[in-house]
């Protein structure tokens, strides 16, 4: 299972890295002094790094079988998890506005965004998706390892 949990993570962790990529590319945190994204960079970078330094702690877990780190991975999953939970309830209606303001290409900047287009509504759904879908899943396996279920 601890196996199944850093597969369930790794993934996890490719699906959060083409969003914090799209994000920094489309001008996320040149937008935080505007106003344009809603997706705090504070929140998202302490997203991003919890669930690093996680991951990293899982590994070592894999490797040590001490089961303090197992309980220290899950510690840091449950921040991972509610930062993933706020980040997702202020993405839902920039999603939902997709239609009343679509991104034109002749009002990108040369950068490649437009200034008025939060970046996060270049996230593509099933990516988002699939992101919460497995960061669920690693969750509960981390869980179930760490409670001493299904073997590690």
């Amino acid at each position: 299972m601890d196996i199944a949990a850093l597969i369930a993570w790794m993934v996890t962790a490719l699906g959060g890295f083409y969003m914090l990529g799209t994000w920094i590319r489309r001008g996320g945190v040149r937008q935080q002094q505007s106003g344009t994204s809603r997706l705090p960079a504070p929140v998202i970078f302490g997203h991003f790094a919890l669930a690093a330094i996680g991951l990293v702690v899982w590994i070592i877990y894999v490797v040590a079988d001490k089961s303090a780190l197992a309980w220290t991975a899950f510690g840091l999953l449950l921040p991972v998890a509610l930062l993933g939970f706020v980040m997702l309830a202020r993405w839902i209606p920039v999603y939902r506005d997709r239609a009343a303001v679509p991104a034109t290409p002749a009002a990108a900047t040369a950068q490649g965004a437009d200034a008025s287009v939060p970046a996060e509504r270049h996230f593509p759904l099933p990516v988002v998706l699939a992101h919460g879908l497995f960061a669920v899943v690693t969750l509960v396996l981390v869980l179930l390892t760490a409670l001493g279920i299904g073997g590690s």
